[in-house]
């Protein structure tokens, strides 16, 4: 399952998800500003910044999850394909 951490203000979010949506690849999208533990975990792995987007990654088969901040299009396929998650 891919989520991405963002904000309704955030043009790097409006890209990537647009990017997502040509390519095909399921997403989820969470707001930070309206869900506090959002916030928390984007703060948690970007040292205390609400730095968006966030792109977490969480295998099907209990893998390792893979977080990435502000990732292109294609270091996002490429971590779908290492983790064996379908986009």
């Amino acid at each position: 399952m891919l989520t991405m951490y963002s904000t309704p203000w955030c043009g790097y979010c409006h890209r990537l998800k647009s990017q997502f949506d040509r390519e095909g690849i399921g997403y989820e999208v969470v707001d930070i500003e309206q869900d506090p533990a959002a916030a928390e975990f984007v703060m948690s792995v970007n040292g205390g910044n609400q730095t968006v987007p966030t792109i977490r990654i969480v295998p099907a088969d209990g893998g390792a999850e893979i977080v990435m901040t502000n990732p292109s299009i294609v270091q996002v396929k490429a971590a779908l394909a290492g983790a064996g998650v379908a986009g």
